[in-house]
């Protein structure tokens, strides 16, 4: 069966920097990611070396200031590196995403202190983060979480469970959502909290579908003290510090659905047009062809549609909305396009041998995450016809 090389997504990037940086990211997944990454999925190795690697190359911090160590880089240039990683392995891609979306509450709301004293390292420094927003018994409901922090003098007090953490029990730091006052999103304030805090472990990682290289883990706090100066943003702000940080993290998701959507599609052309059946290439056939065809437009729309509500962002522009329909639509269109792609390889699309399989298992998360599409559906209702009126008796 010849091989047919992909070729690389035509981006429409704004800068002669924008086009080196994603050659550079680009030369990255084709040599240290993207060749190990079956294998080490399937070994359910988390590759920490890369995280270094991208560190070290500026990689990790590209949306934040230069001043702190960030790479200065609008949302749209950000979410396309993110694609190209993701593409290579999820695990990367949505690690990176996660990394950024941990550091968004110091680099928006921390003071200038806090900002010069944490965020160098955070962003260049070799270190990786967590975001700790679901527990247990709050995942959607996140307003309702019961993780608590009590003041004792100059210091806080955190006593509780996250779930689902990405990164969970490896990470070198941790932003925290904790309750510090009264019920509902008002009694929520942000941490900033070192991975090796006295209290702080990491459950062993859950045992998942896809994405097994990439660790989630429950991450409990018992007694867990921190400064007062570790405190980002008012008491009371967490909950629209969370909300603000998970608008830009679907874009996040969104452009590594499109990764992992893009990642298929190449894979299923190569094949089709190299598997010969009844005397000529399977992509000879309409109903394949037309197959191939929907995939690539979907993906396209997606692409399009992750990249306008960035270019919002960039702008200052309010992009909630642009955000959850971003979320929605590409992250659907990485299940329907890896789906499909396992059909167009037929019997070999199910078995390890191909990616497909690896890719569709792993496209399913993309649709829980950082909000449930169900989620992301209520949330564009509620920009469309406003808030839902609860009526009782």
């Amino acid at each position: 069966m010849p091989d047919r090389a992909p070729q690389p997504v035509d981006r429409q990037l704004p800068t002669d920097e924008a086009r080196d940086l994603i050659s550079l990211v680009r030369d990255i997944a084709q040599r240290e990611i993207a060749p190990r990454a079956a294998e080490e999925e399937d070994a359910g190795r988390f590759p920490r070396e890369v995280f270094t690697l991208l560190s070290e190359s500026g990689l990790l911090g590209l949306p934040y200031d230069s001043e702190y160590g960030g790479g200065d880089q609008p949302y749209e240039v950000y979410l396309q590196v993110l694609e190209e990683l993701a593409a290579a392995r999820l695990t990367v891609g949505l690690g990176v995403s996660v990394h950024s979306l941990s550091c968004h509450a110091l680099a928006n709301y921390g003071t200038k202190q806090q900002q010069v004293e944490h965020l160098p390292e955070m962003l260049g420094g070799g270190l990786l983060g967590a975001y700790c927003l679901s527990e247990p018994s709050s995942g959607s409901d996140a307003a309702s979480l019961r993780t608590r922090a009590v003041r004792d003098g100059d210091e806080w007090v955190i006593d509780g469970t996250k779930a689902w953490i990405t990164h969970g029990g490896i990470a070198d730091f941790y932003t925290v959502m904790a309750r510090t006052g009264e019920d509902g999103p008002r009694g929520i304030s942000a941490f900033l909290v070192p991975g090796d805090a006295p209290g702080l472990s990491g459950a062993a990682p859950e045992k998942k579908m896809g994405m097994k290289g990439s660790p989630t883990a429950q991450v409990h706090f018992d007694g867990v003290r921190v400064s007062d100066e570790r405190r980002l943003g008012e008491e009371g702000q967490g909950f629209a510090i969370a909300l603000s940080a998970l608008d830009s993290g679907r874009l996040g998701i969104a452009a590594c659905a499109i990764g992992v959507a893009q990642a298929a599609l190449d894979e299923a052309v190569a094949y089709a047009t190299g598997r010969q059946q009844f005397g000529r290439p399977i992509s000879d056939f309409q109903g394949l062809r037309f197959m191939l065809a929907d995939m690539a437009t979907q993906i396209e729309a997606g692409r399009a549609l992750y990249l306008a509500a960035a270019r919002l962002r960039d702008a200052g522009r309010p992009f909630a909305k642009q955000a959850a329909m971003a979320k929605l639509h590409c992250t659907d269109t990485a299940m329907k396009a890896t789906i499909d792609a396992v059909q167009v390889l037929g019997g070999y699309g199910y078995t390890a041998d191909f990616p497909v399989e690896r890719y569709m298992r792993e496209a399913k998360v993309l649709q829980i995450v950082e909000g449930t599409n169900q989620i992301q559906r209520m949330v564009i209702a509620r920009h469309l016809a406003g808030p839902e009126v609860h009526r009782t008796g």
